[in-house]
């Protein structure tokens, strides 16, 4: 069998050259393009959070309908990113890129104008179309081309941009918010996903050769049945609690486990003829399947609550949008350098030193958040977050570069995009338990316009909801270790038992 990962290394020479820890040739321009590019289309992952109030008030909807314009991109990306394999396999890699930031500002330019509320999600949804590929095609092109001895710094790097942009997004959405519409978040962004189109059409090459795989649509039905039906079941709790719910949760909830079930099953004759959209042996390897199984409770909860905390901090704290900005830019930034410092441990000691402690300070910080009250200062909540994502991002990096690392390099492309779904699918389903947990928490029939004591209500609910989930991510983090990289080739077995 022709792997992927053969071709790419037939197309770029420079990418079997594993025996040192210098990146090989043109190998840092590839992934200088690819992180930038990714940076930018991640940072509107979560860019409405902190403009969720004003857009329920400008289209007068429900918290539970408001929360699809960042539940709505997740689960596109959730759907879409199976995909990513398969598109990874067919096509040029620059012929992804060029196309994939094409249609993320056709999804930008629509989302400024939208005159309705339908419109701005179509908008999203675009732009998470656009949006998918990026992070697999990234760690699957760092995976490929980085020596083994740095996998760890260079993954460290490559995985702080999905969780630094997501958290940078809510705070340039407060500084815009402040002086500007919220079209602004969109109008300003055009011009640099523009300029990040034309530099990637310069300057970015080929390093892959397309295979002559086909594109199985029954199993993409199914992933968006699946995926769709339980991630629509769970934003229905809050409204169910609150008598609004136009059906009952547990029906999306069981079509959507029916189809992933069906979606699994449709994988195992696929993959026997290297044809699956998403293959499942990736998850028959415990090196694997560990690290993304703490992976889910990691970006569900780091990713969820950035849905329910502007809503805390608004009517909790009663602070404005500017504030709200200039509060999360701490937490932005200590991603980006723990996460960088974090790489370098692990290539020296592994994901245990990491791993563990991050849980348990993550714990402690959560628990403290299910306390917040009015009289609760904005410093020390500032110092809980500046913790709570450091923790994170100590976590986040040794996870994902674990689980790669234990893959053979023909299944990089299902092993990334596996890894990219379960965490948007996770942050997506996980945001909307925290909405629903909010509402219920709340004790109001109209979760819209709380009073202070009912914002509290409700923030220690999302957060408690939070801490039980933290307990599973520690009990998990004394089970991760480091894998030997299977010997499948030079650039896998090099190094190997490090």
């Amino acid at each position: 069998m022709t792997t992927t990962a053969s071709k790419a290394d037939a197309a770029d020479p420079a990418s079997t050259d594993h025996s040192g820890d210098r990146l090989p040739p043109g190998v840092a321009l590839v992934i200088g393009i690819l992180i930038v590019s990714t940076f930018i289309v991640f940072l509107n992952e979560l860019l409405l959070g902190v403009a969720l109030p004003t857009l329920i008030e400008d289209f007068g909807v429900s918290p539970s309908t408001g929360q699809w314009v960042t539940t709505g991109f997740l689960l596109t990306m959730a759907v879409l990113i199976p995909a990513s394999s398969f598109v990874m396999r067919r096509f040029h890699l620059r012929t992804v890129f060029l196309v994939a930031l094409s249609l993320f500002i056709a999804g930008t330019t629509l989302a400024a104008i939208a005159p309705t509320f339908g419109a701005l999600v179509a908008g999203r949804i675009i732009q998470a179309s656009g949006t998918a590929v990026f992070l697999p095609l990234l760690m699957t092109t760092t995976m490929r081309l980085v020596p083994v001895a740095r996998r760890g710094q260079m993954m460290a790097i490559t995985t702080a941009v999905p969780s630094v942009a997501p958290a940078l997004g809510p705070a340039l959405s407060g500084l815009v918010l402040s002086a500007l519409s919220w079209r602004w978040l969109f109008i300003l962004m055009l011009p640099i996903a523009i300029a990040a189109l034309a530099l990637g059409a310069w300057k970015l090459p080929n390093v892959t050769t397309p295979e002559p795989v086909t594109l199985d649509l029954l199993s993409l039905l199914l992933s968006a049945v699946g995926f769709g039906g339980l991630v629509y079941g769970l934003s229905l709790l809050g409204e169910a609690s609150a008598g609004h719910a136009p059906i009952p949760p547990y029906l999306p909830i069981a079509v959507g486990l029916a189809g992933l079930v069906a979606f699994v099953l449709r994988q195992i004759p696929l993959q026997r003829r290297d044809s699956a959209f998403l293959d499942m042996r990736i998850f028959l390897r415990k090196s694997f399947a560990l690290p993304i199984l703490v992976m889910v409770f990691v970006a569900g909860n780091g990713i969820g609550l950035l849905v329910v905390l502007p809503l805390v901090l608004t009517n909790v704290t009663g602070l404005n949008t500017l504030q709200l900005g200039l509060f999360l830019i701490p937490g932005g930034a200590a991603i980006s350098i723990v996460a960088t410092l974090s790489g370098r441990v692990y290539d020296r000691f592994g994901p245990r030193p990491l791993v563990i402690p991050g849980a348990i300070v993550w714990l402690a910080v959560l628990w403290f958040l299910s306390r917040v009250d009015e009289s609760t200062s904005v410093v020390t909540l500032i110092v809980a977050w500046l913790v709570f994502t450091s923790a994170m991002a100590a976590m986040w990096a040794p996870l994902t570069t674990s689980a790669m690392s234990g893959l053979p390099n023909e299944l990089f492309p299902h092993g990334s995009a596996a890894f990219s779904t379960i965490q948007q699918l996770a942050g997506a389903a996980f945001g909307a338990v925290f909405i629903s947990a909010y509402t219920i928490g709340s004790g109001a029939r109209d979760a819209g316009v709380l009073s202070t004591a009912q914002a509290e209500s409700a923030g220690h609910a999302a957060f408690l909801t939070a801490w039980a989930i933290g307990l599973l991510v520690l009990a998990g983090a004394f089970f991760v270790r480091r894998a030997p990289s299977p010997a499948t080739d030079g650039a896998a077995g090099e190094t190997a038992a490090r």
